[in-house]
This record gives C-alpha cells, structure tokens and sequence, in this order.
C-alpha cells in the first residue's frame, strides 16, 4: 500500500472535524429523507413521492460535495511546502506520480467514507421506489464519484501552485464556483441558436455537475425556458470531466520535482532608479505603482489598518484597482447587453446576473481577507506583540476590520454603473435598485462579519478561512437548492421560510428577478440579517477583548 495514502488518510480520520463532517452529512442526508418520507398508511403508486425523495437527496449529496471536497486537496501540498517537508518527500525513492497518487488517494479514500455514510438514506430511496429516474441511486452516485475525482485534481493542482494554504483555499474554491456556475452561462445565452457556438456552449455547460444531476433528477437543465433539453448530458459530463481530471493530474506531476522549491525572484529596481521612459511606461501600465515607497503613517490614521494593507498581499492597491476594473467591465457588460436586446433576457435577468456577479464577488473576497485577521496573527506569533503595543483592544479591532470594508466597498461600487445604466433603461426600476442596494450592504456585512468571527475562533487560518467559506457558501446558495424543487417537492411556505434567511434571494427578489417575484421576502430577510450581525459584532468584541487580555 502507498505509504502517503495510509498517513493522509489516517491523519485525517484521527481530527473532530472529520467526524464532525462525516456525522453532519449522514445527518443532513437522513433529515432531507425524512422530511419527504410518505406519513400515514397511504402508499403512493405514482412514484411522485419517491421522485421528490430522491431529489432532495440528490441536490443535498451534490450541495455536499461541492462544499466539502476542496478544502482537502486545496491544503494537501502546500501544507508540506509551507512546513519543510516536501522536501523530503521529493528525495525520497519514491517517484513523483507516487507521491500524487498517494496524496490523491488520501483525498478520495476520505471523500469514499463521506459517501458510504450517506447509503443508509440513499437505501431508503431505492426502497420508496425513487431510482426509477433516468438511472437513479447508481447514475446519481457515479457522477459524484467523478465529481469528486474532478474537484481533487483541481485542488492539488492549485495546491501545487501555491505559496499559502490561505491562497490555495480562495482559488480553489473560486475556481469550483466558476466550474459550477460559468459553463451553463453560455448556453442560457445561445440557447436556442443552431451553429458552431451553440453546439459548443451545450458541450462546454457539461463541465459542470450540475445539468448531470438535474438530468438524473429529471428535472431537465437549468433556466430552460421550454426549450428542449438535450438527453446527453450526463455522458458528456463524465467525459469532460475525466479528460479535465487527466489534465490537471499530469500538469500536478510534472510540477512534483525540486524546482517546486525554488522561488527565485529579480532583485528589481525601483521607480525613482529607472530612467524616463521607463518610469512614463510604468505611469500607464500602473495607476498605483506596487514599487514605489509609501509615505509614512498619519497620526490621525489607524496603524494596524496601514500595517494590513502593507503587509498582506492580496489589499495591495495594484490588485485591488484591478479587481475593481473587471467588475466594472462585467457590469457595463451585461448592462449593454440588457440595453441592447442581443440577448432576450429582459432587465429584470440581467440585473439578477449582476446581484449574482457581487454575491459572487463577496463569497470569494469576504473569507480571503477577513478570516486571516486575528488567526494569522496568533499563529506567527505576532499577536503578541500587537498585544505589547499601547493601541486599544478596540483600535485593534476597528483598523482591522476596516482593512476588510473598505476593499469590499470599493468592489461592490464598481457594480453600480451598470446598475445605472438599468434604470436608464427602465427608470422605475429605481427603487428596485434601493432595495438591491441595501440587500447588499446587508450580505456584505454579514460575510465580513462570519470571517472576522471565525479568525477570532480559531488559530488556524486556513481553519477559520474553510469554516468562513462552509458558513457563508451554506446560508447563501444552500436554500437555492430548496428554490431549485419549488413546488415537486417542496411547497410554496416551506420555500419561502428557506429563502427568508438567504440574503442572495431577498437580493434577487427585491431585482424582480423571474422565480423569486412570487416570493415575498423583504422586510423579514433584512430583520433576520440584521439581528445576525448584531448578535456577530458582540461576539467579536468578547472575542477580542478575551485574546488582548494579559495571559
């Protein structure tokens, strides 16, 4: 036996978080059976009843995976590159593909264990009669079980890449969400078309597990607005899927040899030491030059924001300008779109893309900047000396957490002209913008508040960044799996009270968004969201006055 397999394997059975994740599946599993379960003595021989069993398990099981696989294989190399020893593993007589093997193996032996506790519930399915539906209990856990395989190459792959086990999890988990969610763009936009673009978004939506599990729930595809839905997707999904998993698999074991080690960097030169065309080159291409000196700090500025923006790479200024630009693009983008027709979407689906696109924005940015505030701090040991400075618990805590607002504001303005250019369009969407506009700020605060909360908990950062991604990814897109069986088979109160808690669907229904405009959700979600982040910001305050007091 591999000896990687057997040590990732056992290290990772022997933590309470793995038991914790393996007891709330199984849990999970059992209550969305339960909850559908035939009551009475009346049996139902139409099957509808089953289907809706099976359906609910299968979005759960798939809402499960997306969550819970990345984080494993994201940490996997980077961890031994960060603690020194990956360099024994690279000298050991054991050839690179074996090393991947063994680290891959360690991951889907865990995620194999994830899936059998779920069989007693997935029995109970076969035993309603659900499994009727276009292969059932079997196709359902074959697309997983590639789903798997794609997600832990993917993670490995971005782990070998990475620097920071804190960089690792945020682009593994947004490359997972563009995997999910970006290839059934291009097909919502040419459905209908015939040509080589259509035919091309159709194959290329199958990237994503989602049509697959939909088409083995019978549920057709997402958004299909009586179109006709092509019956092969889940072949193609486990076609693209496989070839990705090879790609990443070999692009991981070619980067498995010493120079993984190496980090040769220029000793570069500064702006002031360049010559004239030089600098003027560098005017254009930077409008805030990452090499130049900052000045220094003003009394009337708080230093341990100065000293985040500073130190943490991913607030410099350069990369944040850059963020912003692209959000700009993407919503003017989808806006001219909207303004022009070229896509018959209508206003309303366009803005519902652009409450999407900063949702999006913030599950990503949100945990990457905040779950590391106080976590990072204790485990370099830095604390305490911020500890030793004469600034308040309370100093402390404000220039953090405005080294986390003041980049999230920045990303969420760049949205508004497209917003604008909407309601120059249809101008009594004005006060639909309002509410979007509040619903927002709202999940905004919400998500800088459940990393802040989690930095404070644990020491670990890519602990607190992992529970900050799972709290945040549950809340916001795990009621849409509820929305996605309204009606068959859950019903309209049952969806509303679902949706009353996600900011993400108050948002799309204040947008007027189609399939959340029968749902009345404001002013409830606001009150919700709001008593959340009051009931966070004690908490961080305890928190943080418990860790700046004398030990």
């Amino acid at each position: 036996m591999n000896p990687i397999i057997r040590r990732e394997l056992l290290e990772l059975l022997r933590t309470r978080k793995a038991v914790a994740m393996q007891l709330g599946l199984a849990t999970a599993c059992m209550v969305m059976v339960l909850l559908r379960w035939p009551s009475g003595e009346i049996a139902d021989l139409s099957g509808a009843r089953s289907v809706q069993v099976l359906r609910v398990f299968g979005y759960g099981l798939l809402a499960g995976i997306l969550l819970l696989v990345p984080a494993y294989p994201a940490t996997s190399i980077v961890r031994e590159k960060v603690k020194g020893t990956l360099a024994l593993l690279l000298n050991s007589p054991m050839p690179p593909w074996s090393i991947y093997l063994g680290k891959l193996g360690g991951v889907l032996g865990f995620t194999a264990i994830l899936l059998v506790v779920t069989l007693p519930a997935a029995a109970a399915c076969h035993a309603l009669g659900g499994t009727v539906v276009r292969g059932g209990i079997g196709a359902l856990y074959l697309v997983l079980a590639v789903a798997t395989l794609q997600l832990a190459t993917l993670g490995l792959l971005v782990s070998s890449r990475a620097q920071a086990t804190d960089s690792a999890l945020r682009a593994t988990y947004g490359l997972v969400l563009a995997i999910a969610i970006v290839p059934l763009l291009p097909h919502a936009m040419l459905r209908g078309d015939r040509g080589f673009w259509p035919d091309a978004a159709e194959w290329f939506r199958c990237l994503s597990p989602i049509p697959a599990v939909m088409e083995i729930m019978g549920q057709g595809d997402v958004g299909a607005q009586g179109f006709t839905v092509s019956t092969h997707v889940t072949p193609r999904y486990l076609l693209l899927a496989s070839l990705s998993s090879l790609i990443c698999a070999a692009l991981t074991i070619l980067r498995l040899n010493q120079s993984i080690l190496d980090r040769a960097r220029p000793a570069g030169i500064m702006t002031q030491d360049r010559t004239g065309g030089q600098q003027i080159t560098r005017s254009l291409l930077f409008v805030v030059d990452p090499q130049k000196r900052s000045a220094a700090v003003s009394h009337w500025i708080n230093p341990v924001m100065v000293k985040e923006f500073r130190t943490r790479r991913f607030g410099r200024s350069h990369w944040m300008l850059r963020m912003i630009a692209i959000s700009v693009i993407l919503s003017l983008g989808l806006s001219v779109v909207a303004a022009t027709g070229a896509v018959g979407w209508g206003v309303e689906l366009i803005g519902g893309a652009l409450v999407l696109l900063q949702i999006a924005l913030l599950i990503l940015f949100a945990p990457s900047l905040g779950a590391g505030l106080v976590s990072s701090e204790r485990e370099s040991g830095s604390w305490q000396l911020l500890r030793m400075t004469p600034l308040s618990a309370g100093a402390i805590l404000r220039g953090k957490m405005l080294s986390v607002i003041l980049p999230l504001v920045l990303l969420l303005c760049a949205t508004l002209p497209g917003y604008a250019v909407m309601m120059l369009t249809k101008p009594d969407m004005a006060y639909r913008v309002q509410q979007v506009a509040i619903c927002l700020i709202l999940t905004a605060a919400f998500a800088v508040l459940v990393s802040v909360a989690a930095s404070t908990l644990f020491r670990s950062t890519a602990t607190s960044m992992i529970v900050s991604f799972l709290v945040l990814l549950t809340i916001c897109m795990g009621p849409l799996l509820i929305w996605l069986g309204r009606e068959a088979p859950w019903g309209h109160s049952t969806v509303r009270a679902a949706l009353s808690v996600n900011p993400v669907a108050a948002a799309l229904q204040a947008a007027n968004t189609p399939g959340f405009t029968q749902y009345e959700l404001l002013p409830l979600n606001w009150w919700i969201i709001g008593t959340t982040c009051a009931v966070l910001v004690a908490f961080i305050c305890v928190r943080t006055w418990q860790l700046c007091r004398p030990e």
